[in-house]
């Protein structure tokens, strides 16, 4: 694979970006294309020991910002976001990754790689960091004023995303609304409703956010303000249950081990700690945000992967196995096939 990394997006840039770009490159051995302004991304690839790993840099000399919005975009034609983007157009390139600003990645990646035939609007989808088994939740953030038609294929787009990558058989597909009743939501949620129960989609009605957490659909729809929220809370829970974890468990120790005559009860409790430990892990990383990189931006084409701006090194390395993920499954090929087929079938 050959992935091209924004080496100035997330909010610590060009630090994390660049260690997790190293990361990525020992553990896969793909090429890793670092974007952004040369000297200061080669000053910071030079802490790391890249002996025998194959990173190289490609100068880009402007940076987009969290603050800039698509005329910035559309003017810094040499911003990393865009030079990364125009590699993956060219065939340069199999996958872009950036933890930058979303509004600047989806206007870069409509102007450089331009929509799939047939899709009105981008959706950005990532599997839903709370529940018992992978779920993939879209749109969180590329278009927040949706209509019914958009948010199915959304829903069409998520169902391929589904079957390739968490491999599931003909994916359920749940509506995020405030109950499950039809006439639920808001005007376009109900007339959604409608529109899905008349697809093909093997649609499971509306799912509340309880019932998103028990796994009660495969594909979860809503429109891009409600699925970010949704998710930054999720995100937000799962890192307060990881440190009341932490923290419950340290301090249960203590209390069992004591503060000076702990050697004698910590030999006692050591075994039955240490059969937690595994569990615990588990626990922790299921729960880790880093451990799901960032979204897919469905409906443009080219493989794009958006994390956030918060992202650390970890977060960075699992961005790129989701763009190399998605690049090794064909998923844009595939999109556009099943798109056209079911245009093929609207018109036979």
């Amino acid at each position: 694979m050959r992935i091209v990394v924004d080496a100035f997006g997330s909010d610590a840039c060009p630090g994390p970006d660049v260690a997790g770009a190293v990361m990525a490159a020992r553990e896969w051995g793909d090429e890793i294309i670092l974007v952004g302004p040369e000297e200061r991304t080669r000053a910071e690839l030079a802490k790391h020991d890249i002996q025998g790993l194959n990173i190289r840099i490609v100068h880009a000399p402007e940076v987009l910002t969290m603050e800039e919005h698509s005329e910035d975009v559309r003017a810094k034609e040499n911003s990393s976001i865009r030079v990364g983007m125009r590699m993956v157009k060219h065939g340069e390139a199999d996958a872009f990754v950036s933890a930058g600003n979303t509004i600047a990645c989806l206007s870069a990646a409509i102007f450089d790689l331009q929509r799939i035939r047939g899709i009105r609007r981008p959706a950005l989808a990532t599997i839903y960091p709370v529940g018992f088994q992978p779920m993939l939740l879209l749109d969180i953030g590329a278009t927040a004023d949706p209509k019914p038609e958009y948010l199915l294929q959304f829903a069409q787009m998520g169902v391929i995303y589904a079957e390739k990558i968490l491999r599931v058989a003909n994916p359920r597909v749940g509506l995020l609304a405030n109950g499950e009743e039809p006439e639920k939501g808001t005007m376009v949620l109900r007339e959604t409703f409608t529109v899905f129960k008349q697809s093909e989609l093997n649609f499971v009605g509306n799912v509340e956010p309880k019932d998103v957490m028990k796994g009660a659909a495969d594909v979860v729809v809503t429109d891009g303000f409600t699925g970010n929220i949704m998710l930054k809370t999720a995100e937000s829970v799962a890192s307060f249950v990881g440190r009341l974890v932490k923290r419950y468990l340290w301090s249960g120790a203590l209390s069992k081990v004591g503060l000076v005559l702990m050697v004698p009860a910590f030999v006692v409790a050591l075994p039955g700690l240490l059969c937690l430990l595994p569990g615990i892990r588990r626990l922790l990383k299921h729960l880790d945000y880093a451990e799901y990189g960032g979204g897919l931006l469905l409906g443009v084409d080219g493989v794009v992967i958006v994390g956030h701006g918060r992202s650390n090194a970890k977060a960075i390395k699992n961005a790129i196995r989701q763009g190399r993920e998605a690049a090794a499954a064909q998923i844009i090929p595939t999109i556009k096939a099943g798109l056209e087929a079911r245009r093929q079938e609207s018109h036979a």
